[in-house]
């Protein structure tokens, strides 16, 4: 409980020290000492360690009420993939399934005054990509957001929001339903405190998030000033990749997805587009989506069968940064080569197709 409470308390400190704070935790430095160096800054009024601690403790009262649960760093539910960001919240505020959230994930943002175009390309390309095993993270937004969640729900696959708010105010109002039904398979998450109010300011720090819970973001209609291109941005910080779906040149609406394709973004008119950039085969391909030859997977070759392993542990023995192993330990478990267990470790699958 204690451990919970510096990770809330470290949550309320400002971000502009958000990145240094992780920087110690990834050093090996605990919650508590983190909290004490993030408010030793000078200037700082005196007490405000306790002062933290006091409202951490309220808010994870306020949590409790509204059923919310706090996921923190160090907790075995935390999202492995969020690890990797530069700077990963401290807490995530869940609703749903903590586990949907550490699934193989594609992002699927775009506009929120959306085409009619736009918004069927966003449910059929989630419909397809959540058949195809793969849950879909948008941020809930009207416009191409909610066409993307609405999409993998239809498909019977799973879908996370991600809130620029408080996890007990879902923004907009009219989709208090539609993440009703997403916490049925999938999950809400934010990292803003209970009760928090969304602000402008708030969207941009939540973009970040969903791309990086994912290995893909695809931008669906977006202009040139959108926020699904500070998504984009992120996902290209971030390591991940980033994907586009062309539009109609003379409306005008689609000028920022162009740009990305222009600068190299990956081209997506189906599902299969996406499946093949990352790797895990076509839709309908017969036997087992992206079979490989597991003698020869360097990857899994670090793996040894039954005995379980975490990501900085694989990374040492393959060579590869934990921003580049994710990836793949993603594509090996959605071919059933891997399997994840609890505290974001790994497993190597040993069976035939």
């Amino acid at each position: 409980m204690t451990d919970l409470l510096n990770f809330v308390a470290l949550s309320l400190t400002p971000c502009s020290s958000w990145r240094v704070s992780a920087d110690r935790l990834r050093r090996g430095s605990t919650a508590d000492a983190a909290l004490e160096l993030a408010c030793a800054k000078p200037g700082t009024p005196p007490g405000t360690v306790a002062r933290l601690r006091a409202l951490a403790a309220q808010v994870l009262g306020v949590a409790r009420d509204v059923r919310a649960t706090p996921v923190t760093w160090s907790d075995p539910a935390y999202p492995a993939a969020l690890t990797t960001i530069p700077d990963p919240p401290f807490v995530l505020w869940i609703r749903g399934s903590t586990g949907a959230l550490s699934t193989p994930a594609v992002a699927i943002v775009g506009a929120r005054s959306a085409s009619p175009y736009a918004l069927n390309v966003a449910e059929q390309l989630a419909g397809d990509l959540a058949a195809a095993g793969l849950t879909i993270v948008s941020g809930l937004a009207r416009g191409v957001d909610a066409a993307a969640h609405r999409g993998a729900l239809k498909a019977g696959g799973r879908t996370v929001g991600v809130l620029g708010s408080g996890i007990d105010v879902i923004y907009p109002p009219e989709h208090a339903p539609l993440a009703r039904e997403i916490e049925v398979s999938g999950g809400i998450a934010t990292e803003l405190m209970p009760g928090t109010q969304p602000r402008r300011r708030f969207f941009p720090l939540r973009n970040r998030i969903i791309s990086g819970l994912t290995r893909a973001v695809i931008v669906v209609e977006a202009g040139e000033k959108s926020g699904s291109l500070i998504t984009a941005r992120c996902a290209l910080e971030q390591g991940r990749d980033v994907l586009a779906v062309p539009g109609n040149v003379l409306s005008g609406r689609n000028r920022g997805a162009h740009a990305l394709l222009r600068d190299g973004a990956t081209i997506v008119e189906t599902a299969d587009d996406v499946l093949a950039e990352l790797g895990l085969g076509r839709l309908g391909q017969p036997g087992c989506r992206g079979q490989l030859d597991r003698a020869r997977d360097p990857v899994l070759e670090c793996l040894i069968p039954g005995e379980s392993s975490d990501l900085d542990e694989i990374a040492g023995r393959c060579g590869l940064s934990p921003t580049r192993l994710l990836p793949r330990l993603f594509e090996l478990e959605l071919q059933g080569a891997v399997l994840r267990v609890g505290g974001g470790r790994f497993v190597r699958v040993d069976r035939s197709c």
